[in-house]
């Protein structure tokens, strides 16, 4: 059966400025394998990547979708997600854009409340002076809104951590699995992923699942979708 898969993969950007961001570093490498899978098995496959992440070579079965920062992930997918069947979301998504950056001594000198309405007026801040202060704010959870958006979609998503335990690492992917509806989620630690070393457990509701590299994750993956479709 033909199946239309989503999958998300790279890094977004917030833009501060015109010329400067916070980034996540996120390749695209593991999406693009994912992506590459699913198409060579003849599957429809629509990749919302960023403009720096690495892509799938051009197929008449892939659709690549270009984004750049949280809000946009968040209007494309909402047309997206209800299209598919499937939805492996890998991205990583910054949780926070930027509000407002400020001189260290207007800081000082403003009210708190007032900076966090404000909005820099300059294409490009200044960097005269030697302190700044940046206000974040927190974005929305996509992975939250998906099942909002389309509750029959199979959801699989990803659980990045840096440097826990196992039983850290697991206990934070249960909780992500019954929070946001998921189906599966797959727990990597970024401290032990190293070239197509990747190890990651998939979690779901009564079972975990060990795989050891890209390769492994991308066949686990279409195994699990479509044994369980």
């Amino acid at each position: 059966m033909d199946m239309k898969i989503l999958i998300t993969s790279g890094g977004t950007t917030e833009a501060i400025d015109s010329v400067r961001g916070i980034t996540n570093h996120s390749t695209g490498k593991l999406g693009k394998r994912i992506a590459e899978t699913f198409v060579a098995k003849g599957h429809h496959v629509t990749l919302v990547t960023t403009k720096q992440a690495l892509k799938p070579k051009a197929s008449n079965l892939l659709t690549i979708e270009v984004i750049d920062n949280v809000a946009s992930l968040e209007q494309i997918l909402k047309i997206l997600v209800p299209k598919h069947d499937v939805m492996i979301h890998a991205m990583a998504v910054s949780d926070y854009t930027p509000v407002y950056m400020a001189d260290l001594e207007e800081v000082k000198q403003t009210d708190i409340d007032t900076l966090l309405h404000t909005k820099n007026q300059e294409t490009k801040i200044s960097s005269r002076s030697e302190y700044q202060v940046l206000f974040l704010k927190k974005t929305p959870k996509i992975i939250s809104l998906v099942k909002q958006w389309y509750p029959g979609i199979k959801l699989i998503g990803f659980k990045l951590l840096v440097a826990v335990s196992q039983e850290e690492l697991l206990a934070v992917a249960r909780e992500s699995l019954v929070k946001n509806q998921a189906d599966l989620i797959v727990a990597n630690d970024l401290s032990q992923i190293s070239g197509e070393t990747h190890p990651a457990f998939f979690v779901k509701a009564n079972s975990v699942t060990k795989a050891a590299t890209k390769e492994d994750i991308a066949q686990l993956l279409y195994n699990e979708v479509i044994t369980n479709d």
